[in-house]
């Protein structure tokens, strides 16, 4: 039993320890802006060991020298309460929650009807069935609920694993980046670090690739077009004239006169 004490004990001083490291971290980002998150160092270490190479975009730029009009789309786009909650919005993750619940079980009914007619088809044959032979559907497109916050949150400190720990972990660190940083200065991480496209990362690099032009110069639509790439950049940089973009651009473009700035 001692033993077990002594280990727990351990286990729960290294627990505070690095919450004490990563309450350091983020109170140093007040004035220092970070050279890398956890994120794009995993998204390095990924692209080295696949391709053999680094290809990389990216180049800080204050908030000053980001268009508004990126701002707002960003807003409109993935937080439009950003200015006015305290990082954590309880209602989207539970909206969020019950609609991958539902999506989870649609696919799920959908997997197996198509195991019941391969069956079928195979039965009439007089063939051997393999239910793992029939390849499934599209994968499941999991909604977030995740405000600006918890997103940089999560790829500022933290791995890309899925787990309540984890979870657990990232509401702490969205807190404490409210309570230690402004509003202003959140916003000016997430847009200098969030990935727009394979290696693409913060708003400078994305403008150039996409438009040609410094971030402080994108109009309405360009912004908006950007904007919509946040949940899947990969995907969105692939096919980047998909209706579903063209349709999203449009939608956000709109709403980006409502989005308020901090």
């Amino acid at each position: 039993m001692k033993a077990i004490a002594r280990w727990i004990g351990w286990a729960l001083l290294l627990g505070i320890a690095l919450q004490l490291f990563f309450i350091a971290r983020i109170a140093m980002m007040a004035s220092v802006d970070p050279a890398s998150t956890a994120f794009e160092r995993s998204e390095a270490w990924r692209q080295v060991r696949q391709d053999g190479r680094l290809h990389w975009r990216q180049q800080w730029r204050p908030l000053s020298q980001i268009s508004e009009n990126l701002q707002r789309a960003v807003i409109a786009s993935e937080d439009d309460d950003f200015v006015n909650h305290d990082g954590v919005l309880w209602d989207a993750i539970e909206k969020a929650r019950a609609r991958n619940a539902k999506a989870m079980e649609r696919a799920e009914q959908r997997q197996e009807k198509a195991v019941a007619r391969a069956q079928a088809q195979a039965e009439r044959r007089g063939e051997a069935f393999d239910p793992s032979s029939v390849q499934a559907g599209p994968p499941v497109r999991i909604m977030g609920g995740s405000t600006i916050t918890q997103q940089l949150a999560k790829n500022l400190l933290l791995s890309s694993e899925r787990s309540l720990l984890r979870k657990g972990q990232e509401l702490l660190l969205t807190y404490t980046l409210e309570f230690l940083l402004s509003k202003q200065r959140i916003l000016e991480l997430y847009l200098n670090h969030a990935e727009w496209g394979d290696g693409i990362f913060g708003a400078e690099a994305a403008a150039q690739r996409y438009f040609g032009k410094s971030a402080a110069q994108l109009s309405a639509y360009e912004a908006a077009r950007l904007a919509v790439m946040l949940p899947n950049p990969k995907g969105a940089d692939k096919n980047p004239n998909s209706a579903y973009l063209n349709r999203r651009t449009a939608t956000i473009a709109a709403r980006m006169r409502y989005a308020e700035l901090p």
